[in-house]
């Protein structure tokens, strides 16, 4: 989640954005169009779907030269306006790979949605995501219904599907990733199998 920012707030260049995560550690913000903006906690929901995710790309990539980030990790966008932090990527690039802070060329992306940042995730850093020519797939998911969006770049265009189901078989492509919506959403509230005793 993600307080917007006022009217009032002047840009920053992406110098300035690193200073200011130098000067709060303790808090993540995100730089869109040069405002930044502090991102705020999410539900638990949120934390489970991403902490799954990251699980499931972990396990699967295990064996190849991929690293799976969460949401510590920003990535940078072309040019000095937008750094973001999604709540999973992955990169193989080599470029990467010695990463602290900042990567630059993930090839998956995913976004946990709260209700009150789901327009932002699917409308701006949806685009943002589809103008970096390493970004292959991105994912949004819900936390209000069950729901994965998958998008998927083709030649020149995206196509995107919606995912429903427990049973259904979400495939990534370009890293030969493959799980079910019931993993994703696994101990989360839509998960009735899951009681704690």
């Amino acid at each position: 989640m993600a307080i917007q920012h006022d009217d009032q707030q002047e840009k920053i260049s992406l110098e300035e954005f690193f200073a200011l995560l130098e000067r709060d550690p303790e808090h993540r913000y995100e730089l869109i169009d040069g405002y930044p903006s502090l991102m705020t906690g999410g539900s638990p929901d949120h934390a489970i779907i991403g902490a799954n995710l990251i699980g499931i790309f972990r396990e699967q990539l295990r064996k190849r030269p991929c690293i799976v980030y969460n949401s510590d990790v920003y990535v940078q966008l072309d040019g000095e306006e937008n750094c973001l932090c999604p709540d999973a990527s992955v990169s193989c690039d080599r470029r990467d790979r010695h990463a602290t802070k900042v990567i630059h060329s993930p090839c998956i992306i995913a976004e946990v949605l709260s209700p009150g940042t789901k327009a932002r995730d699917r409308g701006i850093k949806a685009d943002l995501y589809q103008a970096m020519p390493s970004v292959q797939e991105m994912l949004f998911i819900d936390t209000q219904v069950m729901r994965v969006q998958v998008y998927r770049r083709e030649a020149d265009y995206w196509i995107m599907r919606n995912f429903t189901h427990n049973d259904d078989t979400i495939e990534l492509t370009h890293q030969g990733i493959q799980f079910t919506v019931a993993e994703v959403y696994e101990k989360t509230t839509f998960d009735d199998a899951f009681v704690v005793e």
